[in-house]
């Protein structure tokens, strides 16, 4: 009798809480620098949750430790629905890795929409020879050791782009970790690596300058910026997929008629032009999926790179 007075008094203050939300500034807290791909989604999305919310919101960008400092921040703050957190593939890949972490992504944080996916392009430098994913599996099979490809960092979504491709072709090319995507795409573009698995956004412009010769994209898809470029699927590797993702969480407890208006304003965002036009200049498709469809893709995600990661037996610390 008394869990469910507790129930239903909880039930009763997170549906108070949701008519008069918001009433004061809302937090977004990305754990990335200013100025990347992951901040201007978040700040984009935000500022049309704004003009329609007609209470500001703020963005702050807290770095450090992969972003694990502004996802600890966010998962010790309140819950309700003023401290939100615009997280990547990262908190997918942290448990599978098993990076050190003093929260637990899954039972501490509450998905409430997956904002954009954005794929990464295998590019290489012009000399390479191999100009499809069949030819550059062929070279690598002949030539068993002797590639190397470059990341943005160890356990970053372009390192297990890699990973993945190594596994699913049976080919071990090296990798070679870079303090960010952009270092590592124009260090490709310079001949010291001979590839990486590059986000678009880093490589287009040396891919438009024919420094860079893009092979294919690891969605499922085309992407928008690279028509004429296949998929990794398509192209040698079929069921392959390393999209990279955006997304809004907020700390585990945030009552879900909080949850829902959050979602509800970041799926109204996603839909108008301006912001559509601003994700589509590096590739990022809109999704705003619902928070239990983000949540379900977020533990199968975890699921698979862990298997992954497990199987390439390497090392990721």
């Amino acid at each position: 009798m008394r869990s469910c007075l507790v129930v239903c008094f909880f039930a009763m203050f997170g549906s108070a809480l949701a008519q008069s939300y918001p009433e004061k500034p809302v937090s977004i807290v990305v754990p990335f620098p200013a100025g990347g791909s992951t901040d201007i989604v978040a700040r984009t999305v935000a500022q049309r949750m704004s003009e329609t919310r007609s209470q500001p919101i703020v963005i702050f960008n807290r770095l450090g430790a992969d972003g694990r400092i502004g996802t600890e921040f966010v998962v010790r703050a309140p819950a309700d629905g003023y401290t939100v957190l615009v997280g990547t593939t990262a908190l997918a890949i942290g448990p599978a890795v098993g990076a050190k972490t003093n929260y637990d992504a899954l039972k501490d944080l509450a998905p409430v929409s997956q904002l954009v996916v954005t794929p990464n392009v295998l590019v290489v430098h012009p000399s390479m020879p191999a100009k499809s994913v069949r030819e550059l599996i062929a070279l690598a099979k002949a030539r068993p050791g002797a590639l190397n490809s470059a990341s943005g960092g160890t356990a970053t979504s372009n390192h297990l782009a890699l990973v993945l491709f190594n596994s699913m072709a049976g080919v071990k090319i090296a990798h070679i970790p870079y303090k960010g995507a952009g270092p590592a795409s124009t260090d490709t573009a310079g001949g010291h690596v001979d590839m990486t698995f590059s986000p678009i956004v880093a490589a287009l412009q040396l891919v438009q300058a024919s420094r860079l010769r893009a092979i294919a994209v690891t969605t499922t898809a085309r992407a928008t910026a690279l028509p004429n470029v296949p998929t990794i699927s398509e192209s040698g590797l079929p069921g392959y997929e390393a999209s990279s993702w955006v997304g809004m969480f907020v700390p585990a407890a945030t009552p879900r008629a909080v949850v829902n208006k959050i979602h509800a304003a970041a799926v109204e965002g996603l839909r108008t032009p301006h912001v559509k036009n601003v994700l589509a200049k590096f590739s990022a498709d809109p999704i705003g999926n619902t928070p239990d469809e983000f949540g379900k893709g977020f533990r199968q995600e975890i699921v698979k790179w862990s298997k992954v990661t497990k199987a390439s037996g390497d090392k990721f610390d």
